[in-house]
């Protein structure tokens, strides 16, 4: 990869982020998943629950930026229990 490839994003592997572990709430499992967004990193996330043999998913990314990976993880899993409170399974319909 030279310098076209690095300018242009062609080299994306080398910062990419860990797999997020899940954190178990009230049946679902949250995963927060922020993502870099020039200097900042925006709040996203996935909550999954099983039903019977299938795994359902809900996606979410918001426009809240944070300074830091570890507060915008902090605030993702804060806003994807906002969210399992406020829809319930009604957000995978």
């Amino acid at each position: 990869m030279g310098f076209f490839s690095n300018l242009f994003g062609g080299n994306k592997d080398e910062k990419s982020t860990p797999a997020a572990k899940a954190e178990e709430f009230e049946g679902y499992l949250i995963y927060s998943e922020p993502s870099r967004r020039g200097g900042q990193w925006q709040t996203a996330g996935r909550i999954t629950k099983q039903f019977g043999e299938e795994t359902k998913e809900h996606t979410f990314i918001r426009a809240d930026t944070h300074g830091s990976e570890d507060e915008a993880k902090e605030f993702s899993s804060r806003k994807a229990k906002q969210i399992i409170k406020e829809m319930g399974d009604g957000m995978f319909t």
